[in-house]
């Protein structure tokens, strides 16, 4: 693959980024990608090895030896063809996957990686420019009808093979725009919005209809979980409607912190924050927007959702942003030898923390303190881990000015209203209980009703979802027809 001495020839070249000072003053994208001839050099440092760990690495089995060689050929229009073999949105991957592939590259036992997710941003944004990436309309309609309720990654990747099996297939989503946690969780700056909007043109060409503002079922009173639904439709109706329903909804029950002073003005999920920013950018007026514009902002919660929140704090204006997490800090490089090919902890720094956080490991929250029922600080301890459990170190509390606290400590379940709706049995984790053996994957408890994505899995990333997504679809053509050619 690529050029066999290409490894021991070429370095790594990472994607740019526009200056700090430039790219927090707005939310579009500021990654600089990397040109044609850098991206056949990356392509060229692929091994001839001869196991693709990469392949495996990467939960949608994209086969990234093939396409690294054929951008290291200069032959784009296969490369995309490849591409989308195995992943139905690469343009959201090539963005905000965290690169699982690339940590199980072969050259990363004593090297640097390919640059595996640069290449493949490199691919689709090509494809789109040069007009590879259209409508595929099936040869065949089936006549059968498949109702897809979410319209995150899993909920768009399977709509779209779904159809492409010739299905008719409506999503339903209670948000007023297409996208999930991809539209209303990422902030713009990581991915512009308008990737979403030219792939639903294409599904829609393909014969894909949405309704938007949509809620399936119910959600519980008091519920946080972002919600501009203008009308419901009952599972009962979807079942009677449709010849299949798979339910694709994100884990959108956020973990809470119930501390004293949770009920402080001041303290807000995470989700919460993120969609309302992006709603803004989208062009919507908001009343009551939460602004962190000079205040001191702290963000619990050591994640991605977590870095997300500190870089739409610092577009803000925030006096100063801090991140907590609960685990002591990792290592700056992971123990190659020992975690090779799988996904290693190590500290990473997010281009977010670069625009400016102070980080905080292994503390813990004691306290919300405030003033007349305002948040104005929070008390905390450090903590010492031995043997995996923590215990607090005694004399090291602090109290920490705080205007703000967004909970961006992870996502427990999905809602548990939306399936109790369906009747589908939930696992002990609160997700839909659904194996993904290649006979009967998928399929839930109650009879044409499937599951798939967080819905099924929990909290996991954009790649996971596609995945189960196409899975799924696959599963539900079977179970429509008796037999599938749709990829799994």
């Amino acid at each position: 693959m690529g050029k066999v001495t290409g490894f021991m020839e070429y370095e790594r070249l990472e994607e740019g980024y526009e200056p700090v000072a430039a790219r927090v003053k707005n939310y579009k994208e500021f990654v600089i990608g990397l040109n044609a001839e850098q991206a056949k050099i990356q392509g060229a440092r692929c091994m001839d090895c001869g196991t693709p760990f990469c392949n495996s690495g990467c939960p949608v089995n994209n086969i990234i030896p093939d396409f690294n060689d054929l951008v290291y050929r200069n032959d784009w229009a296969n490369a995309i063809t490849v591409l989308h073999s195995t992943n139905n949105f690469p343009e959201f991957t090539g963005r905000i996957c965290p690169a699982p592939c690339e940590a199980a590259c072969t050259l990363n036992v004593n090297d640097d990686a390919v640059g595996i997710k640069s290449i493949e941003h490199a691919i689709i944004d090509r494809a789109w420019a040069e007009g590879w990436v259209r409508p595929q309309l099936p040869k065949v309609k089936t006549g059968k009808t498949v109702a897809v309720v979410g319209s995150g990654p899993a909920g768009l990747a399977a709509a779209q093979q779904l159809a492409r099996a010739g299905h008719s297939v409506t999503v339903f989503e209670k948000n007023d725009r297409i996208g999930g946690l991809l539209r209303y969780g990422i902030p713009d700056f990581k991915m512009e919005k308008s990737h979403i909007d030219r792939r639903v043109e294409q599904m829609q060409a393909e014969g894909v209809v949405f309704r938007t503002g949509v809620l399936v079922g119910a959600l519980p009173e008091g519920s946080k979980v972002t919600n501009w639904a203008k009308e419901t439709v009952s599972a009962e109706e979807l079942k009677s409607q449709f010849d299949a329903v798979l339910l694709t909804g994100g884990a959108e029950a956020s973990r809470d912190l119930p501390v004293p002073g949770r009920d402080l003005q001041g303290i807000h999920f995470a989700m919460e924050f993120l969609p309302q920013q992006n709603k803004v950018n989208a062009g919507d007026k908001l009343k009551g927007q939460l602004r962190a514009d000079g205040k001191h902002v702290i963000v619990i919660g050591g994640g991605d959702t977590g870095s997300d929140c500190v870089g739409t704090s610092n577009r803000h204006g925030a006096k100063s942003v801090t991140q907590f997490e609960l685990l002591p800090q990792p290592p700056e490089e992971e123990d190659r030898p020992l975690t090779w090919p799988y996904w290693p902890i190590k500290l990473r720094t997010s281009s977010s923390h670069e625009e400016g956080c102070e980080r905080e490991f292994a503390i813990a929250t004691k306290e919300f303190v405030g003033e007349k029922g305002k948040l104005t600080g929070v008390k905390t301890v450090k903590l010492e881990w031995q043997g995996g459990k923590m215990t607090e170190i005694p004399g090291s509390e602090q109290l920490l000015k705080a205007d703000m606290v967004f909970l961006a400590m992870g996502f427990v379940a999905p809602v548990a209203t939306v399936l109790d709706a369906f009747g589908v049995a939930k696992d002990a984790r609160g997700n839909a209980k659904a194996t993904t053996d290649f006979t009967g994957g998928y399929a839930t408890n109650v009879p044409k009703v499937f599951a798939a994505g967080d819905m099924r899995r929990g909290q996991s990333l954009v790649v996971w979802a596609i995945r189960e997504g196409r899975q799924a679809a696959r599963a539900v053509d079977e179970f429509l027809m008796g037999a599938s050619e749709l990829p799994r």
